[in-house]
């Protein structure tokens, strides 16, 4: 069922520590079959060296596993929440990437300091409160604060990303760390300046529509 696909979200699995986006088995990558809304995502606490396309967990969106033995992520009602409050978002990832994590521990919003997160974020990257986990609050959360961004951070715990795609949110998530990291040592050096919004709008259309091959 849904080989590609398992293969695809697979393969995506394995640039999460090719990244550093996570550590030993934490974090998680779903997609979202457009077609029948089955949801493939990673089992709970399998290695990621050790993952398979088999291995993989497939689940309506109303968490009833229907292929695959292992028991599917402990961030799964997150997932789902999400899929079932947004038609538009076909993929998510979780990490705990360093500097966009720690950044999260300050329970603050990442304002836009770079052109590159002015054209993939569009706004300031929000910061959701602290909420337990392995319950569909975090999805609720994710509803709540993402607003148009792609990536949301979580006091305390890490990092969300979603987008049209699997691939769009694993986009979302490493340069959202990549963003953590300049900014982090740029502000060691002293105090840095945001992106004006009307440039940070302006840069996010150029990139949403000029940007690439169309």
């Amino acid at each position: 069922m849904l080989q590609e696909l398992r293969e695809a979200v697979c393969a995506l699995h394995l640039e999460l520590p090719r990244n550093g986006l996570v550590s030993w088995t934490s974090g998680n990558i779903s997609a979202r079959d457009p077609d029948t809304g089955l949801v493939v995502i990673k089992p709970s606490g399998v290695r990621y060296h050790q993952l398979t396309p088999d291995a993989l967990c497939v689940l309506d969106v109303q968490g009833r596993q229907v292929e695959g033995t292992l028991r599917p992520s402990a961030d799964t009602a997150t997932h789902l929440f999400v899929y079932r409050q947004r038609a538009d978002v076909h993929g998510i990832v979780h990490t705990h990437s360093p500097y966009a994590t720690a950044w999260a521990c300050s329970g603050k919003p990442l304002p836009v300091y770079l052109t590159s997160m002015a054209d993939v974020f569009g706004q300031p990257v929000p910061c959701a409160p602290y909420i337990q986990i392995g319950t569909e609050a975090i999805g609720a959360a994710i509803v709540r604060w993402i607003g148009r961004s792609p990536a949301l951070l979580l006091k305390n715990h890490g990092v969300f990303t979603i987008g049209e795609t699997a691939e769009k949110a694993l986009q979302a998530a490493i340069m959202l760390e990549d963003a953590a990291r300049i900014v982090s040592i740029a502000r060691a050096l002293g105090p840095i300046d945001e992106l004006a919004p009307e440039e940070v709008e302006r840069q996010h259309r150029y990139y949403l529509e000029q940007y690439g091959q169309h």
